[in-house]
């Protein structure tokens, strides 16, 4: 027997406190597409390697070192040096993270992408 998992539920303040704007394009990060999706942030990112003809440059980029400062500062904490990053993050256009939707495997994806 097959047992569901429930959606986490977020408002909508927490999902749009994680919206960025870098490029010029309203974008969200990797880590928290991850946690939205109900997956670890390495497993999004070996779903993206995998379908990677699916995230043409309009969908997704990696920041660069001068907009990984910016987006550092932009953020509130402790120790900014503690985020947890060994390289810099990717970041996920809507289009990216719709397309997210139908390269993860997890329940709150599915949900997503219906």
């Amino acid at each position: 027997m097959i047992t569901k998992q429930p959606l986490a539920i977020l408002s909508d303040d927490s999902v749009v406190n994680k919206i960025y704007e870098i490029r010029n394009q309203k974008v969200m990060l990797d880590r928290d597409l991850a946690e939205l999706y109900g997956v670890e942030t390495r497993t999004l990112n070996q779903a993206v390697k995998r379908n990677r003809d699916r995230f043409p440059e309009d969908f997704m980029f990696q920041l660069n070192t001068q907009e990984l400062e910016n987006w550092k500062s932009q953020i509130v904490i402790s120790n900014r040096e503690r985020l947890g990053l060994r390289k810099a993050p990717f970041v996920f256009t809507e289009h990216g993270v719709l397309m997210l939707s139908s390269v993860l495997n997890s329940s709150q994806a599915i949900s997503v992408n219906i």
